[in-house]
């Protein structure tokens, strides 16, 4: 763990109160408030453990593959006018960044005695990384997911299914992201004195936002140290897709207090129009509301109710976003932005053609944005941009939709 190759011991963050200023907070059904206290007290016992934290970091290293590589694009870089760098979770086992977060809380299950996990999945790689997560550490398994997902993602159904875990389709309301949560809070509701619920993003009731953050900060930590040592340097803005938001609050995190130098930008999913409904750009559109059991943005009916909402990317098809996204966005901490479906196709070709990586359409929405920023760099500060791009996973998964579309036009 010493080793040259090896990467540094991060200290987690405090867990708070689970408020990001006038957003989070719990409100969940009174039934979940024993299980939510169990997993605080627990969360709070062991995050510094020196146990807990050698196993995670073993897990991480010798079975996920960490610490994921930084890479700069060279032929992206050309092309876009820009020095583009890639923070490569794609590489991880299981193919994104969601393998950081399931080792975490399978860990901490195991320490609260549970036996079985269950979690809601969009692009189904939450689902994949739970299931991978429980097979290798001995729990049973469920996944809650959306039929409208289960079509647009059937090679990542079939992963879940030969890993062992149960899947879950979920044929309520729109049959996508927030469904599957519906369905993943019911049941843990039902079970959770055995049950652990693997959230896999920011969202949710304290402490689940900050505990997600917490293991996918290592995104973070290994970006900035792996930045400066290459380029001696920082980033003139990282940049990462944002749906619930895991992958941009891990990769942000360590940037926090650089915000002189880097810029740090959160892209949503444009959708096919700004019409409500066509979209899924909650901070963009979203109105203060609660859901899911936190106080964040959400996109709602004048009454309150959430909307439909669209993505081409499975994953980043959900009405809201998780609360500390919300506060960054409120307070100036971090910019948020937009891009369309089409544009984020474009890109997922793009970077497919030019680099030779596939990237999952949720990260081609960051490409898309970071190739008009380094027009704007050009054009508005007279240099190439730095930019550091979080590619949170690969698009094997969105291969077979994508050939749909384009065959569909």
């Amino acid at each position: 763990m010493k080793s040259k190759e090896s990467f540094p011991f991060f200290t987690p963050s405090p867990l708070g109160n689970g408020y990001f200023g006038d957003f989070g907070g719990r409100y969940s059904p009174e039934i979940l408030i024993p299980a939510l206290d169990e997993l605080e007290e627990s969360y709070r016992k062991f995050q510094n453990d020196k146990g807990f934290q050698e196993e995670l970091h073993h897990l991480w290293r010798e079975y996920a593959g960490r610490p994921s590589l930084l890479t700069k694009a060279p032929r992206l870089s050309e092309a876009w006018g820009a020095e583009i760098w890639l923070k490569r979770e794609d590489l991880n086992h299981t193919g994104s960044h969601k393998i950081n977060n399931a080792l975490g809380q399978a860990l901490l299950a195991r320490r609260m005695n549970k036996k079985h996990l269950i979690a809601e999945t969009g692009a189904g790689q939450h689902g994949v990384a739970t299931a991978t997560a429980a097979a290798h550490l001995g729990f049973s398994c469920s996944i809650y997911m959306g039929e409208e997902d289960i079509r647009r993602q059937e090679l990542n159904c079939f992963r879940i299914k030969l890993l062992g875990a149960t899947l879950c389709p979920v044929s309520s309301g729109t049959a996508t992201l927030k469904d599957a949560t519906n369905e993943a809070m019911r049941a843990w509701a039902a079970s959770s004195k055995d049950t652990h619920y693997v959230i896999g993003s920011v969202i949710g009731p304290h402490p689940f936002p900050s505990i997600v953050r917490n293991f996918q900060s290592i995104i973070g930590v290994e970006s900035k140290r792996q930045f400066l040592e290459k380029t001696g340097t920082f980033p003139d803005a990282v940049l990462a897709c944002v749906g619930g938001g895991s992958n941009a609050a891990g990769i942000f995190y360590a940037f926090l207090n650089e915000q002189k130098k880097t810029r740090l930008i959160g892209i949503e999913a444009g959708g096919e129009s700004d019409i409500q409904g066509r979209n899924a750009a909650s901070i963009s559109f979203g109105k203060i509301g609660y859901f899911h059991g936190t106080r964040s943005l959400y996109i709602q009916d004048s009454f309150g109710q959430i909307e439909k909402v669209h993505s081409i990317s499975a994953g980043l098809d959900y009405p809201g976003v998780g609360p500390e996204h919300a506060h960054w966005a409120s307070t100036g901490v971090a910019e948020y932005y937009r891009v369309s479906d089409q544009n984020a196709l474009e890109c997922f070709q793009e970077v497919s053609r030019l680099e030779g990586i596939i990237p999952a359409l949720e990260s081609s929405h960051s490409f898309s944005f970071a190739k008009e920023l380094a027009q704007d760099y050009r054009k508005t500060h007279k240099r190439k941009g730095r930019f550091l791009i979080c590619l949170s996973g690969r698009g094997d998964k969105d291969s077979a939709e994508v050939q749909r579309i384009l065959r569909d036009g």
